[in-house]
Parts: structure tokens; sequence; C-alpha cells
């Protein structure tokens, strides 16, 4: 499908999903965004849902201005996949040893590494600017900055929620790494440090959701949170990469025979802040729950646990300020999702997938979430098919 635009806001509000599907909820939070003096153009995805302050799977394109809580807690969550020359053949019966060899190298949940990652052991990994990243932690916000340790020990783990770590084959019988995190906890907490700046600033004031706090260009407070946007997305990054340097080496020791090589990452963040440039006007475009789909550019965009996944290429459609979904979004909250299902449910949904299959992860069970081939389906004007790839194996935190 093409967009539809939304009647009734401020500006306009182009829309890759049918309105009458979204939750009223977030149709509000959206005509709210309109409202901002500072907002150009807003484009909704097709996995939108409600969420804080803004929408998730909305693309706000602002002049002079950032909503922090357009960006996410999660600055920087994003994908990254791998493709390998294992295949099918390859793999053994039984999964669980793989699934458990990972769980170990890999912290999951609000587990952390005894001691920071040196990338420079990892195979291979090349990190250029490492020691300039963790000398720039100086500067972020003075709140948060006791947090180094933590920081530093959290990098390259998984998290929890909709996080994960999956095995897939695609349609030619490769074997796919990919994952999903962001930047952990000094990530969550640089953002409510800034949320909590914004709220507090004369101009925001009297905003028709105090969630909606924006940072003006030319402020000192403006300066600092992308100063601490900006860190905290490179720590997403680089999380997601050293990550993925683990989980290689598992793969090579577990198939020492098969030799195993890699193809060139893939990575996007969609929770996140660029300056781009539109109609000759230069803003600032935040993403959250939405990836960067030029024309031309690789993306990743996930299903649920036991649905599979597509890898993207962008067509560069200026309407959706070159974005797309960022998966399927949830079509439930997490506590509905949780009365609603049962372990039964859970089991019976992943069949096949070697994943935890208990209460702990009900909330994200495939049931919880949109139909991803229907998501495919409404952005076909944004991004084409490179491949579609289905897990085999699920860590979730």
């Amino acid at each position: 499908m093409s967009y539809v635009e939304v009647p009734g806001a401020k500006v306009p509000i182009r829309m890759w999903a049918d309105p009458a599907s979204v939750e009223a909820g977030a149709m509000q939070q959206l005509r709210n965004v309109t409202t901002l003096p500072w907002v150009e153009g807003l484009a909704v995805m097709p996995d939108v849902h409600y969420g804080k302050g803004a929408t998730v799977g909305s693309v706000i394109a602002m002049r002079g201005a950032v909503c922090p809580a357009a960006v996410g807690v999660d600055i920087g969550c994003g994908m990254s996949a791998v493709r390998t020359s294992l295949t099918a053949n390859d793999l053994p019966g039984d999964l669980s040893r793989l699934r458990s060899k990972i769980e170990q190298v890999i912290p999951v949940g609000r587990g952390m590494h005894d001691d920071p990652i040196d990338p420079g052991r990892l195979h291979g990994l090349v990190t250029a600017g490492w020691e300039d990243f963790w000398g720039r932690f100086e500067r972020v916000a003075e709140a948060v900055r006791f947090r180094r340790d933590r920081a530093e020990k959290q990098m390259g783990t998984l998290g929890s929620g909709n996080h994960m770590i999956e095995l897939c084959l695609d349609g030619d019988g490769f074997v796919w790494l990919m994952l999903h995190s962001g930047s952990r906890n000094i990530g969550k907490e640089l953002a409510e440090h800034h949320i909590g700046v914004a709220q507090k600033l004369p101009h925001n004031q009297g905003l028709i959701d105090r969630d909606l706090a924006v940072f003006v260009a030319d402020t000192p407070q403006m300066a600092a949170y992308r100063s601490d946007l900006f860190w905290a997305q490179e720590y997403a990054k680089y999380n997601r990469t050293i990550m993925m340097a683990l989980l290689m080496d598992v793969v090579r020791k577990e198939f020492k025979k098969a030799r195993p090589t890699f193809e060139p990452e893939i990575s996007c963040h969609h929770n996140y802040v660029a300056e781009e440039r539109y109609e000759g006007m230069d803003l600032l475009v935040t993403r959250k729950g939405a990836i960067r789909a030029g024309s031309g550019e690789y993306g990743i965009i996930p299903g649920s646990m036991g649905t599979g996944s597509y890898i993207v290429k962008g067509l560069g459609n200026d309407k959706s300020f070159n974005s797309a979904s960022h998966g399927a979004g949830r079509r439930m909250s997490r506590s509905a999702a949780k009365r609603r299902f049962t372990v039964r449910d859970l089991e019976e949904q992943t069949r096949g997938v070697e994943c935890r299959k208990d209460s702990g992860v009900l909330d994200e069970i495939p049931g919880a979430y949109k139909n991803i081939d229907q998501v495919m389906e409404q952005q076909q004007d944004l991004v084409e098919v490179v491949a579609k790839i289905k897990q085999f194996i699920c860590v979730k935190g």
C-alpha cells in the first residue's frame, strides 16, 4: 500500500497503516505530536502502537528542536545480522547445546560480564575509536557518571524484553546470525535524566502531553542532550558489534569441521536521531521503532520469536523520511498478553524453535505481535525484501 494522510492534524500525518486498525490512544498521541510548533512532518509505520509520549513506529521530523520521548529510553536500540557459510545440513539434531553455549557466553536479562570485554581480544574485531569513545564518558551527564563500571560490564550483553539472539535459515538454506539490543541501562538512565530536564524548561509548560517536552536549538540543554544521545547511540552499536563477535566465536567452536565464514555485518538503529535534509530544510529526524530505509541501504525487520524476520533494502521514499518499520509491532500490551495466553500457547506458537518456553517470556509470545507478513505488505513502497529468514534458535533474557 501507499500511505494515507490523516485529516485534522496541524502538519501532515502520512500513515502506512489503516488508521481504523490503530488503537485510539496511539492515534491521539500522533495528533498530539503535530501540535508541537517545531514539527515539520510525521510518518507512521505499519507496526505503530502506543508508547510513552510518542508512539512506537513513528518518524518525526523537527526543525530546531528534538523530543527525547520521540527517541525512546533505549537509545540506539537496533538490530544486527550476519549471513554465514553454514547450511541446514551442518546443523545438529539437538539444538539445545548450541543455545546453552550462547547463553553461557553472552549475559542475558539483567546479567553482565564479570569484567569489561576487551574487544581487541575478540576474533578479528576492529573497534576503531574505542579508547576515544570511553574517554568521552567523562563528559556525559554528571547524574549518571557513577554508572561507569556497570556500563563497561554491560557492554556486550543482551538485556530482556523483546531483545533476542537468533540463529535463522533463509530460503536458500543458509544460516544467519541475528540479534536485537540497545544501550542497556546507561542509555535508559541518560534518556530519563534528559526527559526530566526537558520537562522543567519554561517553553515546555502547558504542553498537551508533558512527555512531549523538547530541547530547542542553540541552548546548553540541547547541546548536553545531543552529546549524550550520540554517545549512547554509539554505545548501542558497539554493544551489538561485540555481541555478534562473541556469537561468531561460539559458532566457530561448535562447527569447527565446517569452518564457517561470515559475510559483512548488517546493522541498523531503530530508536535514534539523525540530522537529515528534506525539501531544502535541515531537520532532526527521530525514529522511534523505525529504521532508516534510504535507497539501497540494508535494514532488518524482525517478527516475533516464532514467525521469522526480513532482511531488506530501502527504496528511499522521501514521503516516509526514508524510513520503514522496525518490526512487527505489538498488538497487545505485555500485561494483556500474560492474561490472554498460557505456557501451552507459547509452546504451540514456538514449535520447532529451540527457545525458552516458560511463563517468564509469555509477554513475548508471537500472538502478542502483529502479523509480520502483513506489515511487510503495507510498506512495499518503502523497502524491497532481500531475504526472509526463520529462526530455529531464539535466546531471550
